[in-house]
């Protein structure tokens, strides 16, 4: 039997997600079976509740009730969004050498993989023999190295179920309909909207992402066109879009612990874009304007089954690596294996600092013009969300008039 190393502990950080609970699981299954670990304890809040010692014994849970947790969405042990100062560094690790913690498994996404590297810099100038794994979550898509992320497909699939219904609310009275979509700098969850569009007719008509620039004055042309063409107008917006210069077309002001402004959770894009269309187009024009926000990262019932399988096999690849003690650090990814018509997900390992604090964006064969994504992208994407509805339309076979 291989030689106890110590004590785990697990985290979680960051905007949570409908499938961050199956990592957590997959983390406490693989470190409750490996002999290498003792205790199992999880921080309440993140980093937050190492430096307060706030920990819990993830031993104890019932595989029942694990399996429920696995099942729910958002952050269990509870999430922060935190940047620990060099001397709260410090504390985390003196944390560690209390609790004999030698694994640390850290959920979240590039911020949360740029809290790990700080802590790791920090334990190896200690000589704290500490294995430190990053497990990637966030349905931005956004981390760098990784194929995809844990949340971003069943997130996905939320924004492309809601498009295909709003569609067919569009459909049926006609006007334009903004659909505003997280996405700081990656307009991934974004590009999900062309999911739902299952024939040329069917919105979103527009997509618009931050790896184009967004222009004001285009804009307007762009919705009229559409209306010329299908008599009416669905547009889905990444939150972050932003002129040439790199200025937001819309934002709160308000700033996060990581620097970052906050879009998500506000209305402010949204209605600054039915004014510019009221104001261009027409006061008449039928314009309403909705922010997904919270809702499309904690939605119960739409989750992604190959998002959920994949999820919680990164938790469990994680304590594979630490215990397997060739690779003492690190940030799990996924690797698309199998053939472009039969999907296969893989699973390995990447220096933390190819993740943190870094972004990855659609690529250029992603996108299509200014305000549209390509064939590619639904290629790309269609086998992590899976099957989706098809909604079923009349015939609209004419009756022959009677009355002239």
């Amino acid at each position: 039997m291989s030689q106890r190393i110590g004590n785990a502990l697990i985290g979680q950080s960051g905007g949570p997600t409908a499938v961050i609970n199956q990592s957590l699981v997959g983390v406490i299954e693989a470190c409750v079976a490996a002999p290498q670990i003792g205790s199992v304890y999880g921080s309440l809040q993140g980093v937050q509740g190492i430096l307060d010692e706030n920990l819990i014994d993830l031993g104890l849970e019932s595989p029942a009730d694990l399996e429920r947790v696995a099942q729910t969405p958002c952050a269990a042990l509870r999430s922060v969004r935190k940047k620990p100062t060099a001397q709260e560094c410090e504390r985390v690790v003196q944390v560690f050498r209390a609790h004999n913690v030698r694994f640390f498994f850290y959920i979240g996404g590039n911020d949360s993989a740029e809290t790990a590297h700080l802590l790791h810099q920090v334990a190896l100038a200690h000589d704290y023999d500490l294995r430190l794994f990053h497990i990637p979550k966030t349905i931005d898509n956004d981390l760098m190295v990784t194929d995809h992320c844990p949340g971003f497909p069943s997130a996905a699939k939320f924004v492309a179920q809601a498009f295909l219904g709003d569609n067919e609310d569009n459909r049926s009275l006609g006007g334009i309909k903004v659909n505003v979509i997280m996405g700081r700098h990656a307009g991934w969850l974004t590009a999900a909207a062309r999911l739902a569009r299952t024939t040329t007719a069917d919105g979103p008509h527009l997509i618009y992402v931050p790896e184009r620039p967004f222009s004001l004055e285009a804009f307007p042309n762009q919705v009229q066109r559409a209306l010329d063409t299908h008599g009416r107008c669905v547009i889905a917006v990444s939150e972050g879009i932003h002129d040439l210069e790199g200025n937001l077309i819309a934002s709160s002001g308000d700033i996060d612990a990581h620097g970052n402004m906050r879009l998500s959770g506000t209305g402010v894009l949204g209605d600054f874009l039915s004014e510019r269309i009221q104001a261009t187009i027409g006061k008449g024009a039928r314009v309403r304007a909705d922010t997904f926000g919270y809702l499309q990262r904690s939605y119960f019932g739409v989750v992604s089954e190959q998002d959920a399988l994949e999820a919680r096999e990164v938790g469990r690849h994680a304590v594979r690596v630490a215990v397997g003690g060739e690779v003492l650090h690190g940030s799990i990814i996924i690797e698309r294996r199998g053939t472009p018509s039969r999907y296969e997900a893989g699973y390995g390992v990447t220096a933390l600092e190819n993740v943190a604090q870094k972004t990855k964006v659609l690529p250029p064969e992603f996108l299509l013009g200014d305000h549209d994504v390509s064939e590619a992208f639904v290629d790309y994407l269609a086998p992590l969300v899976g099957p989706l509805p098809r909604p079923g339309r009349l015939s609209d076979l004419p009756v022959p008039r009677k009355l002239g």
